[in-house]
């Protein structure tokens, strides 16, 4: 018993619990810290990868690459605000306004005889009323959530400015009176990093990916509101799996009442093949290393951690899991590469007892 409480493993449980309780305490202040995260890792990742190529045309400094790509997109952010949050909003409005005056004629055809009574039970326009309320209502608060943006950019250019800095200033601690706690914390943030931040990176480029393909096929079959459509596909599109089935229901809707029956089955089509090119080409490539989760796992994690995280478990929900199947060696990579990986990381980590 007493050596189960030396352990490495217990020693590491109490750490986690530790910094779950800590996450809690500074949970006002969430918003900001997730924001830091992924804009800093996002970030590091794309001026490391634009360093490395314009290194092979000429010497360039990567503090001078990381300034520029922070000046672009701070730019391109004051631009879309001024010149298309206007536009947008007016989209949000006539996209609501033409979902909720949605509605079946049973004279159409046999599907909709059947179809009417239930979307007349359902009152879809009733609930469409209270989403415009909610929406128009939480953009109240947009001038707090541009702030929060504002900050986590400039944290986060400060981090990347000075990360050999921070580096360096950090490894004190490990020859400090905190050396162990130094250790198992760095243990951590390696797996977190490693699980957390990948997955995270592989959902923006998928959701990109996606929004851009399905605005493209949008537009030839005449859609309205694209710039209010793509913004919608692109924010589900960070939620696993849910993120497409949820996209559906306004992309039918929309579908049916521009093109009747036969533009629900174009878009079925798209769906099926945006999800064929993430199956088969998006996530082996930017998530070869993760496990592959089923579905029924995929659902539950996105429900609890919606329930305890809100909107940002939608997004962070299946990161936080791989993180955790990280941490327990929960993976689903062949033999022969597990072996590998159990080799290197003997050399490099402390056994969990």
């Amino acid at each position: 018993m007493v050596d189960f409480f030396r352990s490495n493993g217990f020693k590491r449980f109490i750490i986690l619990i530790g910094v779950a309780v800590a996450l809690y305490l500074m949970w006002s202040m969430i918003n900001l810290i997730l924001l830091t995260f992924i804009i800093t890792y996002l970030m590091n990742e794309l001026s490391t990868s634009v360093t490395k190529r314009l290194r092979r045309i000429a010497p360039i400094n990567e503090k001078a690459v990381i300034v520029t790509l922070y000046l672009l997109l701070v730019a391109g952010i004051v631009a879309v605000i001024y010149k298309y949050l206007p536009v947008v909003s007016q989209q949000i409005t006539q996209l609501f306004n033409l979902i909720a005056a949605f509605n079946l004629n049973p004279n159409d055809n046999e599907i909709a005889r059947y179809l009417a009574p239930t979307f007349e039970k359902i009152e879809l326009g009733k609930y469409l009323e209270q989403g415009v309320d909610l929406t128009l209502t939480n953009l109240t608060n947009i001038g707090k959530v541009i702030m929060h943006v504002f900050i986590a950019l400039i944290l986060s250019l400060f981090i990347l400015l000075e990360k050999k800095r921070i580096t360096e200033f950090t490894a004190k601690f490990k020859d400090s009176k905190i050396g162990p706690l130094y250790d198992e914390l760095t243990y951590f943030c390696k797996i977190f990093v490693r699980s957390f931040g990948k997955v995270i990176e592989a959902q923006f480029v998928i959701a990109a990916v996606n929004c851009v393909v399905s605005v493209i096929a949008l537009y030839f079959m005449g859609f309205p509101h694209l710039i209010a459509l793509g913004i919608m596909l692109f924010i589900l599109g960070l939620i696993p799996v849910a993120g497409v089935i949820i996209s559906l229901i306004p992309l039918s809707i929309i579908a049916y009442s521009i093109g009747g029956l036969m533009h629900i089955v174009y878009i079925l089509i798209i769906v099926v093949v945006l999800h064929a090119l993430e199956a088969y080409f998006l996530n082996p490539k930017l998530m070869s290393a993760k496990t592959n989760l089923p579905i029924f796992y995929t659902f539950i994690v996105i429900l609890f951690s919606e329930h305890f995280l809100g909107v940002w478990g939608l997004i962070i929900g299946i990161p936080l899991f791989m993180f955790l199947l990280d941490i327990l060696g929960v993976t689903s990579v062949p033999e022969v590469d597990l072996q590998k990986k159990v080799t290197v990381q003997d050399n490099k980590e402390k056994p969990i007892d």
